[in-house]
Order: structure tokens, then C-alpha cells, then sequence
């Protein structure tokens, strides 16, 4: 079973830091674009930043600047650098990535999803 764990979410100030670590657990063969989403209360999950396995990025338009997406290949981790954070970053963010099990097949899987909270 595929597993995508979260890390590094919490409480920080306007103007804080905080680093979000996901990593892939399983029996998998392969793992192409990760991705993170969030999701604000009665907003609809949007992406915030994408990145494939050669290290291209894609960023939403609110973030860019301040956020950078990376990965390490090895580890079959992607993170999310968060800097200059806004109270509108608040929100419950989720690992996305299409994987290969060693059983062949594709899919695309979801994190459970950790809790950003930026204070004014």
C-alpha cells in the first residue's frame, strides 16, 4: 500500500518560515509530478506548486516569490519552502503524486494533509 506522509506543518507569525516535507512510503516503481495543494475552510482546494521528476516547477501566482517546491529523488520526498507567510496562507495543505506501484499501476495519490496557520 502507497502511503504519502506529512510533516512540518504548525502555527507561525506573518512574516515566519515554515518547511513541509512529504514523504512516499510502498512498494512503488516509480513516482512522477508531486504536487502541493491546499485547501482553505469553505474555499476549494487549490495548487500552489507542482514539480516533475527533472526538477521543473510550477507555482500559483499567489505564492511565487515565496514559495519554492523541491525534491529529493532518492528519498521519494517533495517539500515546500514557505517563506514571508500571509494569514491568507492558512490552510490544511496536501502532497499530491502519481506513482507506479510494483504492481504496475498508475495513480494519482493524496497525503492526509497538514495544518498551516499563519497569525496576524
Amino acid at each position: 500500500q502507497v502511503q504519502l506522509v506529512e510533516s512540518g506543518g504548525g502555527l507561525v507569525q506573518a512574516g515566519g518560515s515554515l518547511r513541509l516535507s512529504c514523504a512516499v512510503s510502498g512498494r512503488i516503481r516509480s513516482i512522477n509530478t508531486m504536487a502541493w495543494y491546499r485547501q482553505a475552510p469553505g474555499k476549494q482546494r487549490e495548487l500552489v506548486a507542482s514539480i516533475t521528476p527533472g526538477g521543473s516547477t510550477n507555482y500559483a501566482d499567489s505564492v511565487k516569490g515565496r514559495f519554492t517546491i523541491s525534491r529529493d529523488n532518492a528519498k521519494n520526498t517533495v517539500y515546500l519552502q514557505m517563506n514571508s507567510l500571509k494569514p491568507e496562507d492558512t490552510a490544511v495543505y496536501y502532497c499530491n503524486a502519481a506513482i507506479k506501484t510494483q504492481a504496475g499501476w498508475w495513480n494519482n495519490y493524496w497525503g492526509q494533509g497538514t495544518q498551516v496557520t499563519v497569525s496576524s
